[in-house]
């Protein structure tokens, strides 16, 4: 499938909401090259994109070759690189995660995981689907929170094996958060990202009536309330780094529905560009659960500085780029499909009341978005970046 967003419309959302730069992934065809994949993804956001952007580099297949365009990567501006532990048609092995993580530590960047196992995935799936399990509510189990556990220890092994900084992606479990805060209490340099769907939605979503469910099916799934809880107590202890979207939106009708008699076959993936500032704030902030600075660390400086773009971006200060948003703390808003700009047809969020919103939003000093309207379309430029934060404190 592809997404129902492109690169006009979901950056319209992202900065409406209160986002003035994002990463896409580029993604590396099997077979192909690191520089055709971001050649193509530069393609589909030169001249139209709303925010500034960058690109990770998600790498599929690892030969020889594609570790000699790691550099070519780093010239181009392209410090940070995906691998999955999931998925047949998109991971690599353990070996050649070692052998990844240890080339982009010679650019000082970092590599991201998205962290199941695989073949533990492939099994339970296939035993769901033999047993006549194939509804939205069998989801969740075909990709349970000890598979994401256990990826992640062998992930951050693997990183302290390799001498280098690893990036958890997209974590959703308690589980998962324990495995990652073993491997910081042993001496490795983990980096955890979550999602706002981790902390505000739950697995009780799949079991909806008249396919509703598929509206949620990600990859990790949404998790049980106490995983909820536990991610939270990370969040307000500062223990998890970023907060990041995971955004890749697949209309429920046309898309979703391919997966109606097999829940396998169901696109993953939710979308949440353009709520993912408002979310945490009211959930996190107006809630009591996380500070001001929390928020604004998670969301904006924490990601510039893992990312190599600090202080650029994510610093209000002479000479950074002047990106700020004005919040209004006290708007309530209700989330509809109806209303928002993501060219999707469903929200996992519909009838949501949240508190706070983006009253104004400047891109490099410009106005960009006032009051969730969209001023200037195509003001989005390519953002080459440095090294990750973690190599330049090493060596100042």
């Amino acid at each position: 499938c592809v997404t129902a967003d492109n690169f006009q419309t979901g950056t319209r959302a992202a900065i409406a909401g209160g986002t003035t730069t994002i990463i896409d992934f580029a993604t590396q065809d099997k077979g192909g090259t690191l520089n055709a994949a971001l050649e193509a993804w530069q393609e589909k956001a030169q001249g139209v994109s709303a925010c500034d952007y960058g690109f990770h580099m998600a790498i599929t297949e690892w030969t020889p070759a594609v570790a000699k365009e790691i550099p070519d990567m780093a010239a181009a501006g392209v410090t940070s690189f995906k691998v999955y532990l999931a998925y047949d048609n998109l991971r690599v092995s353990d070996g050649e995660v070692f052998d990844i993580l240890r080339k982009v530590k010679e650019i000082q960047g970092i590599v991201g995981a998205h962290c199941e196992n695989g073949d533990i995935v492939n099994r339970l799936t296939a035993s769901l689907l033999r047993q006549g399990k194939k509804a939205p509510c069998h989801h969740p189990f075909s990709r349970p929170d000890l598979a994401e556990a256990e990826a992640v220890s062998r992930f951050t092994y693997i990183g302290q094996l390799s001498e280098a900084p690893v990036n958890i992606v997209h974590l959703s479990s308690e589980a998962g958060l324990q495995e990652a805060l073993r491997a910081r209490q042993r001496g490795g340099e983990i980096y955890i990202e979550s999602c706002p769907q981790y902390f505000i939605l739950d697995d009780s979503s799949y079991c909806l009536p008249d396919f509703e469910g598929a509206k949620y099916v990600c990859s990790p799934p949404l998790r049980s309330r106490s995983s909820q809880a536990a991610l939270w107590q990370a969040m307000a202890a500062s223990n998890i780094d970023t907060i990041s979207t995971d955004h890749c939106s697949f209309n429920w009708k046309g898309q979703k529905e391919l997966g109606h008699d097999d829940f396998s076959k169901i696109p993953n993936g939710l979308p949440g560009i353009e709520h993912r500032p408002v979310l945490m704030y009211s959930f996190g902030v107006a809630a009591g659960r996380i500070s001001e600075n929390q928020f604004v660390a998670s969301l904006a400086e924490n990601t510039a500085r893992l990312f190599g773009l600090y202080p650029q971006k994510g610093k209000i200060a002479e000479g950074s780029d002047g990106d700020i948003v004005v919040w209004d703390p006290n708007a309530e808003v209700t989330i509809a499909a109806a209303t928002q700009l993501q060219n999707v047809d469903y929200t996992p969020y519909e009838g949501l009341k949240v508190q706070g919103r983006p009253k104004a939003v400047f891109l490099r000093g410009q106005l960009a978005a006032e009051n969730g309207k969209v001023l200037i379309t195509n003001a989005g430029q390519y953002l080459p970046r440095h090294s990750c934060d973690y190599f330049r404190h090493k060596t100042e």
